[in-house]
């Protein structure tokens, strides 16, 4: 049996992809990431100074903060305030491991830039959809301190997207919605680099095991869609050529 798309996709397209910028007023950049149905406002503010273990070695850092608006699925969710759930953890940590990639913190100098991913509307994939509009938030932060002159050098040395694929009726699928998320048989999320380096993949069996050629099949349609994320990202971020200081 071969598994229907709800929304008659091909098994490795990507659904439409929009990055709409200054969504907000007084963030240095903020970006509404859509993925589909999925909306995730990524913002980026600035601090002077660093954490404690980065004091005085002229580093800067980056970290991020990640929540689920409480009507951001079919049924109202409790706001999260002092105790944090395991999943809002994981995913926050992946967000600021995965853009610093993209980041030469001695070029940051001791300043933090924090990145907050707020999820509108969830419809699976809000993880990778936070990654991908956060880095094109974090371009547009730094376009913004350069012109400031906050910083003298564009600190960004890199790309970073993230997309999620998983395997149903057996089969390899490209950027699952909700109803696909929840009849996997197995669902990855990769991050990768402007030369599609794997910076992380998370990944599991929901149920059965998987083979290692099914892996190399969720992996190359993973790179497919993060090539097309690569691009767009470009082509949103309009001095994207001065910012890249990479090769």
């Amino acid at each position: 049996m071969v598994w229907q798309r709800p929304d008659g996709r091909q098994p490795y397209q990507l659904r439409p992809i929009s990055f709409q910028q200054s969504f907000t007023r007084f963030a240095p950049g903020s970006v509404l990431t859509k993925f589909g149905d999925t909306q995730v406002l990524c913002t980026v503010s600035v601090t002077q100074g660093v954490p404690k273990f980065l004091l005085g070695t002229g580093k800067g850092w980056l970290t991020s903060e990640y929540r689920m608006l409480p009507t951001a699925t079919q049924q109202r969710q409790e706001r999260e305030f002092l105790k944090l759930s395991g999943r809002t953890q994981e995913i926050q940590r992946l967000i600021g491991r995965s853009l610093r990639a993209a980041l030469d913190l001695e070029k940051l100098g001791e300043i933090t830039l924090t990145v907050d991913a707020d999820v509108l509307q969830a419809d699976a994939g809000t993880r990778t959809a936070a990654i991908t509009g956060g880095f094109v938030a974090l371009a547009n932060a730094i376009s913004k301190l350069l012109q400031q002159g906050v910083l003298e050098r564009s600190p960004l040395n890199g790309q970073v997207a993230a997309i999620s694929v998983g395997l149903l009726e057996e089969d390899p699928y490209l950027d699952l919605n909700y109803l696909e998320d929840v009849a996997a048989q197995v669902d990855f999320n990769v991050v990768m680099n402007q030369h599609l380096g794997i910076i992380e993949v998370q990944g599991t069996a929901e149920e059965g095991s998987f083979s290692r050629n099914q892996l190399n099949q969720m992996l190359d349609f993973a790179e497919k869609g993060i090539q097309e994320l690569l691009i767009a990202q470009q082509t949103a971020i309009t001095d994207w050529k001065q910012l890249y200081q990479g090769n």
